[in-house]
């Protein structure tokens, strides 16, 4: 995972400086960052854009240097099906060939990470949950999952998120336990699940030329009409954003954020029915405490033993308590959902005002 090269040079350096925190040999710093390469991106564009809107998983290639993960090359997972094991198998194999292929070719072929689509944010899952955990716990918590919306995409901006889950998250799932107890212990909430990560998109020199290239050809060749034809010039602008029908993305929204309440709503019966379960438990074990009390007395009165009160409340079992990983998960993706809204709606209702002006 990390750069284990020495440098080369014989220069002599200076005593206050630590060459080791300014190289990171041993993998401390924390990240901080996230770096991608421009053909990586268009490689996670074009595998999610294939196969939309069913999901799509790949594999992260790159390095992490000084809390930066450098994402320099991924291939795509072949699609499994979860209910079929040879097919799993057959999937861990291609993984493993990709990887050796890449190293007898000399490509960055140190697994950094893993990368999925999503569709209008839907991405927190039991799924992502398992497969990321491993991750970070495989990789000393040096690896990310990058989620990409192609649905949010096409309305202007691209929708590329880097996540990781946060220490209090990693420390309860290790304890396999998402108690009310255990909620406490690690202050964990729905909001500090994942820690998101900033994204830069870093090109090579030769392709930040080629990009310069055709800034210079627009203004030399802004437009031309040929044969009836318009050829728009290679940079110019982009008036997709000023779509105005965005009503159906943000219907969509809605109805996801309706079913993950509902889910929520069922999520919390569960919880009150457990409490009722175990209030009514408790009542009867105060019963037959307070029976056994009396009895106790009446048996001291007459010269005989008391009787032990320990076996009372062996003979009552209070119903255990249901994880509260379902509830977090659902209330973080309602979190999602809300966001998704203040995002696009607030921008919408621009563009509408402003439409109207101009028609004014």
């Amino acid at each position: 995972m990390n750069s284990s090269g020495t440098p080369s040079t014989t220069k002599e350096t200076p005593s206050n400086v630590n060459v080791t925190a300014a190289l990171d040999i041993e993998g401390n710093v924390p990240l901080e960052s996230v770096q991608i390469d421009g053909l990586v991106v268009l490689k996670i564009i074009k595998h999610c854009r294939e196969f939309f809107p069913s999901p799509v998983t790949g594999q992260l290639l790159g390095l992490d240097v000084n809390g930066v993960l450098e994402v320099t090359n991924c291939f795509p997972f072949p699609g499994s099906k979860a209910d079929d094991e040879n097919e799993l198998v057959d999937g861990a194999r291609y993984q493993v060939d990709m990887m050796r292929c890449l190293r007898e070719v000399n490509v960055d072929n140190n697994t950094v990470g893993w990368y999925q689509s999503t569709y209008l944010g839907s991405f927190v899952t039991h799924k992502l949950i398992e497969t990321q955990y491993n991750y970070q716990q495989t990789f000393n918590n040096k690896s990310v999952v990058i989620v990409h919306d192609v649905s949010r995409s096409t309305h202007g901006n691209l929708s590329l998120r880097a996540f990781r889950f946060s220490q209090a998250f990693m420390e309860a799932q290790k304890e396999g336990k998402f108690t009310t107890e255990s909620l406490i212990k690690n202050k964990l909430t729905f909001s500090n699940i994942f820690e998101e990560l900033p994204i830069t998109v870093k090109n090579s020199h030769l392709m930040t030329a080629f990009l310069h290239s055709l800034d210079d050809y627009e203004h030399i060749m802004p437009k031309t009409t040929l044969d009836k034809e318009t050829v728009v010039s290679p940079l110019s602008p982009n008036f997709d954003t000023l779509e105005l029908s965005l009503d159906p993305y943000i219907e969509k929204n809605l109805e996801f954020l309706l079913e993950a309440v509902e889910e929520h709503t069922q999520e919390q019966n569960t919880y009150t029915f457990w409490q009722r379960s175990v209030a009514r438990e408790q009542a009867k074990i105060q019963s037959a405490l307070q029976k056994r009390k009396q009895e106790n007395a009446s048996r001291q009165a007459s010269g005989q033993e008391p009787l032990p009160e320990d076996d009372i409340l062996k003979m009552f079992k209070l119903p255990t308590e249901p994880s509260r990983l379902d509830s977090l998960l659902i209330t973080s993706q309602i979190n999602n959902y809300c966001k998704q809204l203040n995002q696009y709606s607030g921008p919408t209702l621009g563009k509408f005002f402003m439409a109207g002006e101009l028609q004014k």
